[in-house]
């Protein structure tokens, strides 16, 4: 059974930054496509960045420059790092893996990948 469990979340006021985490169990971790989604309320989950097994990135526009996100294969961990949030960040984080996500349809694949964790919410206030 493949569990993704995220940490990180909070408030921030507008300007600032946070560090979400995810770690993983449960399946050969170092060789799939993962990634972050996220949800505001009232609007559809939408794809916010990936990272496949070989370190290529993929990203949203509305967060490319602000968003980075990386990983540690050896923790089975992955990162997203998140700088100068405006308000539009706020809504729950959700990172997700999936065996068949290839880095070119990520961002619009991540919401519906096969394995997501419970969510943390990020907060920015003006």
């Amino acid at each position: 059974q493949v569990k993704l469990l995220e940490s990180g979340g909070g408030s921030v006021k507008s300007g600032g930054t946070l560090v979400l985490s995810c770690t993983a169990s449960g399946y050969t971790y170092s060789e799939y496509c993962v990634g972050w989604f996220r949800q505001a309320p009232g609007k559809e989950r939408e794809g916010v960045a990936a990272i496949d097994w070989d370190g290529s990135t993929a990203y949203a526009y509305s967060v490319k420059g602000r968003f980075a996100i990386s990983r540690d294969k050896a923790k089975k961990t992955f990162y997203l790092t998140m700088i100068n949030l405006t308000p539009e960040d706020t809504g729950s984080y959700y990172c997700a893996a999936d065996p068949w996500m290839t880095i070119v349809k990520a961002i619009g694949a991540l919401p519906e990948c096969e394995f997501s964790g419970q969510g943390t919410q990020v907060t920015v206030s003006s």
